[in-house]
């Protein structure tokens, strides 16, 4: 008996990478999976090269002995969204766990972004996880039951260089999950949001041409993406049933829990404040707890376990 078994799962952007393990180990427990990925380039423009993506993941989960069909719809399109919702209950006659992983990227310095690297990958990460879930809600409404997992990034968590438009989408999403979570509470449906580290297809653009940037590169090599799943298939099922509105991190063999935005300092006055006695006190005083620019590189600095 897997842990899965029964249920029917939609995992997007599952051709590939983190999204094609995720696919395959709930396959294993038993789920059966909707494998959603159009199948482009990294920009999510123009053919990917080679067959489609989602078909390969699906003929292997049915080599295995699994179910799965493939699906081709845009998350960024909510009538494609509600397409791919609607191919699992169609297919498996009910639908429990929904996987944001579809994603794209423009990396460009911020002075040169254009509005259209903006949209772009705002329409893939942040309004995609907004119509797939909001597609899902009526069906996990009305069986009181489902899960959401939103794959954010410590690209948004911490920071990163070029990628203003990337840690919008993955930092809005974070609060997109935990208003998910809110709402949906009563339910019984949960919410949470996993910021993988992976080498993927979307990792490899990282510029690697000065020596700083190759020994970061080198470490990103030994992330591998298979090893996103376990935690992703255990946090859907009925196991994980009490775990929502959280921040996950999984890095190869480490799992993390990530801290959520609360105060930290006060300052206050009886009197009210001015712009000079702000700058005068206020600043002087949160100075020291002020958080410095640090990068997702700066943070985990040490080899993944």
């Amino acid at each position: 008996m897997g842990m899965m078994d029964g249920k029917a799962v939609l995992v997007t952007g599952a051709g590939r990478g983190v999204g094609r393990g995720i696919a395959l180990e709930y396959a294993r427990a038993g789920a059966a999976v909707v494998v959603n990925d159009l199948g482009v380039a990294l920009n999510g423009e123009g053919e990917a090269e080679g067959a489609s993506p989602a078909e390969q993941v699906v003929e292997e989960i049915r080599a295995a002995g699994g179910r799965a069909i493939a699906n081709h719809d845009s998350v960024a399109d909510f009538a494609g969204a509600c397409a791919m919702v609607t191919a699992a209950v169609d297919a498996f006659g009910r639908i429990d766990a929904v996987v944001n992983n579809a994603g794209n990227l423009r990396d460009v310095l911020f002075p040169r972004m254009s509005p259209d690297d903006f949209d772009a990958v705002i329409a893939v990460h942040l309004k995609g996880s907004f119509n797939t879930s909001r597609a899902a809600a009526p069906f996990f409404k009305e069986q009181a039951s489902g899960a959401y997992v939103h794959m954010t990034s410590t690209s948004g968590l911490v920071g990163n260089l070029g990628q203003a438009n990337y840690a919008a989408a993955k930092l809005g999403i974070v609060g997109l999950s935990k208003s998910i979570a809110i709402d949906m509470q009563r339910f019984n449906v949960r919410s949470n949001a996993v910021a993988p580290f992976a080498w993927t297809r979307m990792v490899s653009s990282i510029p690697n041409e000065t020596p700083e940037q190759q020994k970061r590169v080198e470490g990103l090599k030994k992330l591998v993406a298979e090893k996103i799943a376990p935690f992703v298939v255990a946090l859907t099922s009925d196991e994980g049933a009490d775990v929502t509105g959280q921040i996950f991190g999984v890095r190869n063999n480490e799992i993390y829990l990530f801290s959520q935005p609360r105060p930290i300092r006060t300052a206050h006055t009886a009197e009210g404040w001015t712009p000079e006695t702000v700058a005068e006190r206020v600043f002087a005083q949160f100075r020291n707890d002020f958080y410095p620019l640090h990068k997702s590189g700066d943070v985990f600095t040490w080899d993944p376990v």
